[in-house]
Parts: C-alpha cells; structure tokens; sequence
C-alpha cells in the first residue's frame, strides 16, 4: 500500500474473498493497516488462516471462514458468521475468481464454460445477494467487485473469462441503480496485468513473454497489487460518496 494514502477505517469490518494470494491479500492488508477488523474467505482454510494469522499480527481481528462462492447455502453460511461475530459488515471486496483456459471459442467444454461462469459470475450474484441483504438492514455499505481489463474489452483465447468479467460490470451497475438511495454503493475496479502467480496462468511461465506483456502497456510495466487495493479502499471511502456504478480500470492506460 502507498503509504502516502491514509484511510482511518477503525470500527469497520470488511470482507475479501479469495484472499489467500495476489490482489485479495494486498487489499486485505490495505484495509488492515487501515484499521479494519477482517473477513478473508476462500476455499482452502488452511491458506487462509494462514493469512489471518500474518494480519493479526497488526493487531487487528481477523475471522477466517472456508467457502466455495459458487454455492449459495454456503455463501449464506458465510454470511451469518459474519454477522454473529461483528454484528455488521461495512465493506466488501468480492474478488474470488478462476482464469479459463487460453483457447478458441470453439474448443471451450460445457465443463469449462460452466466452470468459469459459477465462480466468477454466480458467485459474485451469490456474495452480493447476501451482502446486499445485511446492508440494507443496516442502511449503508459499499461493495467493490473485481472485473477485468478483460471485461472491458475482448480478450483472444479466453472467451469465458471474459464473458464472465463483462457480466460482473452489467451485475454491478444495475445493482447499483437499485441500490443507491438506500445508503450502499456498488462499484467495480477493472485490473490489467497485475504480478499476481495468476500471471505464470497468462505467460506460461515465461519471463520473455512478462516482458512482452509489459511492453503493451503504455505505463510500460505490470500493475502491484497493492495498487489495486488502494483503489478499492478509495472506493470505499468518503472520497468516493458519489461513485456510483462506476468500472475503475487499473490497467496502466490499455483499455484508454
């Protein structure tokens, strides 16, 4: 986090999902050291107790909760220990998502397809659905949803990815507008290539290809991630009172 960015969340509680690596750690650490008692979620509760352990280290309450968010009843779950150890959820960043394999449109499995589709696009309906219901009985809240550079603009061989991040941002806006006089906003942010390990998915694990990838971008280098966590912490904030269904690309002027 740039340190030259100061957030006071003190005596607010937020939630990250898939926050066991890259970009969801970053932004949990970035609400952290802002003052913020944590919710991390992912799959594996072995990886992510192990983040909580590193970030209560910073004195802050951490709750650690197992949840696959492509199933409902566990997101409902989810929900529910939320409330009953903090009483209320300020923010939430829902970040949980899976890349497709880089292929033709053509060569995509149904299994695939669907895959791609239940995490990134039912899972993000599926958080926002309970979220949405415990922040419109306190009368407030902002949500961040992670889309994509990818859901801005196409995206050769990765078809269902794409398909799923575009979604994200129809899912987002119209939320949004349903949402919005009633205390809660709903934004997204748009990353580009960001050094992530989902990044060795992209390259193959090759560093020429990295370095190719970084000279497409007109900033000429890769995103950190916590760059990105600090747009989602400005989103969050009072700063941001009047945004709005807004999609935030964080791409080093790609999609520009």
């Amino acid at each position: 986090m740039n340190t030259d960015i100061v957030f006071n969340y003190q005596n607010k509680v937020a939630l990250v999902t898939g926050a066991a690596t890259g970009i969801e750690l970053a932004t949990a650490k970035a609400f952290a050291k802002a003052g913020a008692s944590l919710v991390l979620v992912g799959r594996h509760i072995d990886t992510i107790q192990k983040s909580a352990k590193e970030l209560e280290n910073l004195g802050i309450k951490v709750l650690a909760i197992a949840c696959d968010v492509a199933k409902e009843e566990q997101v409902k779950h989810m929900m529910d220990e939320i409330v009953a150890s903090f009483g209320k959820l300020d923010f939430a960043y829902n970040n949980a998502g899976v890349m497709s394999r880089n292929t033709e449109t053509s060569d995509f499995t149904t299994d695939e397809w669907n895959l791609v589709m239940n995490i990134n696009l039912t899972g993000m309906r599926n958080c926002m659905k309970y979220q949405l219901l415990q922040m419109k009985k306190q009368g407030y809240g902002a949500i961040v949803n992670c889309s994509s550079m990818g859901g801005l603009k196409g995206a050769k061989g990765l078809s269902a990815y794409s398909a799923s991040k575009f979604g994200i941002l129809g899912l987002t806006r119209s939320a949004a507008l349903e949402y919005a006089g009633e205390g809660i906003r709903i934004n997204a942010v748009c990353p580009g290539f960001v050094h992530t390990p989902m990044e060795k998915t992209v390259s193959g694990g090759s560093d020429k290809v990295l370095k190719a990838m970084a000279e497409t971008v007109p900033a000429k280098r890769f995103c950190e991630p916590e760059e990105i966590g600090d747009a989602v912490l400005w989103l969050c904030s009072s700063g941001a009172t009047m945004v709005i269904g807004q999609s935030i690309a964080i791409d080093g002027g790609i999609t520009t």
